[in-house]
């Protein structure tokens, strides 16, 4: 959702690399803004989303050095409304896109780790929140990415994992089969998440793209 090329803002990240801001990123701070009733909670949210958007970034970053510690150059990181992507300027084999796949949930668990275990030496206010909110974000980036289902982090190592035992082929409809059953079941889910939990899910799986994976095999 909110995936644009519209870019409004570019820097050199890390290592060199490009990084640009999308315009749908306005969208999403206007939308996480919105939700406060009061300057407190209007505050809090922008901090919410300073750390999420901070974290998306260096989940993508983490995509990134996996592409560079192989010697893979890396085009650019776009951060838009709907998340992030990593563009490298070449094909890479199976071995090494398990690596760059991998190291984005990679990094936020890390990050997670750490936050996890600073929160509670914090001062007590809203830096002590940050930080605990902090980790439960990263948590939740690595969760979420971990799904099978294309074309999130997990979606992809799981393909990339069935081609050790399996042709491409076969591989590709098991795959595009396990992503048909979360996508039918996706719907339910989001309407859980939100009246239980207050959660508003907008990524949906690509039901089109998981059954022509368990039709053709590509």
């Amino acid at each position: 959702m909110f995936r644009d090329s519209n870019v409004i803002f570019e820097f050199r990240g890390p290592f060199g690399v490009p990084v640009q801001i999308g315009s749908s990123i306005i969208l999403l701070v206007f939308l996480f803004l919105s939700f406060g009733t009061s300057a407190t909670q209007i505050y809090y949210n922008a901090i919410f989303l300073a750390l999420l958007i901070g974290s998306i970034f260096l989940h993508e970053m983490g995509h990134a050095w996996g592409n560079l510690v192989q010697g893979i150059p890396v085009r650019r990181i776009m951060i838009y409304g709907g998340g992030g992507y990593c563009e490298r300027t070449r094909s890479v084999s199976r071995s090494q896109e398990e690596l760059i796949v991998a190291m984005g949930p990679i990094v936020n668990l890390a990050i997670w780790a750490v936050a996890s275990m600073a929160w509670p030496y914090m001062p007590e206010g809203t830096l002590m929140w940050a930080v605990n909110m902090l980790g439960w974000i990263n948590l939740f980036l690595a969760g979420f990415n971990m799904l099978p289902v294309q074309p999130l982090d997990g979606g992809k190592l799981f393909q990339l994992l069935l081609m050790r035992f399996m042709t491409p082929r076969t591989a590709t409809r098991v795959a595009g089969a396990v992503g048909l059953v979360i996508a039918v079941l996706w719907i339910p889910m989001m309407i859980f998440s939100y009246l239980e939990l207050g959660l508003i899910l907008f990524f949906i799986p690509p039901f089109g793209l998981h059954l022509q994976m368990f039709r053709q095999g590509v």
